[in-house]
C-alpha cells in the first residue's frame, strides 16, 4: 500500500501535462512555470509520502477494490470500452453540474463560500476565485481552468487570483474522480486526498507571500504590480 500510494501520488500531481499545460498557458500561467510546479510537486509530495511510510513502518498490503472485465479483442470492443467510457464520464460531470445548481438555488453555495473564505484567505485568493476554485477541485482542472479564462477575459478577477488558483488546481484536482481512481488500485485514502490536499494549500500559502519582486508584474493584479508593468513598458 505505501508504494502504491507514493506512485498514486506521483501521478495525481504530474499527470495529463501536455494537455492540462496548454490551458494553463491560455489561463495566465506560462509552460516553464507548470512544469516546474506540477513536477518538481509531483516529486516533492511522493518523496514526502515515502519518508512518511518509511518512519512510520507502515507495511500493509494492496487490497485491490476492483478488477477490470476483460475487454473484448479488436477494434469494435475497444470502440465500445471508450463510448461506454465517455458515457459514464458525461453522466458523472452532469450529476455534479446539477448538483452545484441545486446548491446554489438553495442557498447553500453562499455558506460553501463563507466557509472557504479563511482558506482562500490563506492562500492568497480572493473570494471572486472561490467557485472556480471549489469547481476545479471537484470536476478537475482543465474545467476550471476554463472558467478562470471566462472571468479573467471578463474582468471579474483579478490575474494574481487566477494565477494562485490555477497553481493549487494543479495540486489539488479533480479530487472526486481522480481520487475514486486511484482508490481501485488500493491507495491509501488519507495520503491521496487529505496529504495532498494539505500539501497543495501549504505550497500556494509559500506562493502566495513569496517577496513581491520575485511576482512577475503580469502575474500581480495590485497597484504595485500595475505601477511594475508600466514601468517595463516604458
Amino acid at each position: 500500500m505505501a508504494q502504491i500510494s507514493v506512485f498514486s501520488g506521483l501521478l495525481l500531481i504530474g499527470h495529463s501535462l501536455p494537455v492540462e499545460g496548454a490551458v494553463a498557458r491560455r489561463a495566465g500561467v506560462p509552460w516553464w512555470a507548470t512544469l516546474v510546479l506540477r513536477m518538481g510537486g509531483a516529486l516533492l509530495f511522493a518523496a514526502l509520502l515515502a519518508g512518511c511510510y518509511r518512519l512510520l513502518g507502515d507495511t500493509r498490503q494492496v487490497e485491490l477494490v476492483w478488477r477490470p472485465e476483460p475487454v473484448a479483442s479488436g477494434l469494435g470492443g475497444w470502440l465500445v470500452s471508450q463510448l461506454e467510457t465517455l458515457a459514464m464520464a458525461f453522466l458523472i460531470i452532469l450529476a455534479l453540474m446539477t448538483l452545484l445548481v441545486a446548491l446554489r438555488w438553495l442557498g447553500i453555495e453562499r455558506v460553501i463560500h463563507m466557509a472557504l473564505t479563511p482558506l482562500l484567505r490563506m492562500l492568497g485568493i480572493g473570494r471572486a476565485a472561490a467557485n472556480v476554485t471549489v469547481i476545479g477541485a471537484t470536476l478537475g482542472l482543465t474545467y476550471g481552468a476554463g472558467l478562470l479564462i471566462r472571468d479573467v477575459d471578463s474582468g471579474a478577477m483579478g490575474r494574481r487570483d487566477s494565477v494562485l488558483a490555477l497553481c493549487f488546481l494543479g495540486l489539488c484536482h479533480s479530487v472526486i474522480e481522480d481520487t475514486l481512481l486511484i482508490l481501485l488500485l488500493g491507495a491509501d485514502l488519507w495520503a491521496v486526498l487529505w496529504v495532498r490536499l494539505a500539501f497543495a494549500v501549504v505550497v500556494i500559502a509559500i506562493m502566495a507571500r513569496w517577496p513581491r519582486h520575485w511576482l512577475p508584474a503580469r502575474w500581480d493584479n495590485s497597484s504595485a504590480g500595475a505601477e511594475a508593468r508600466r514601468r517595463s513598458l516604458r
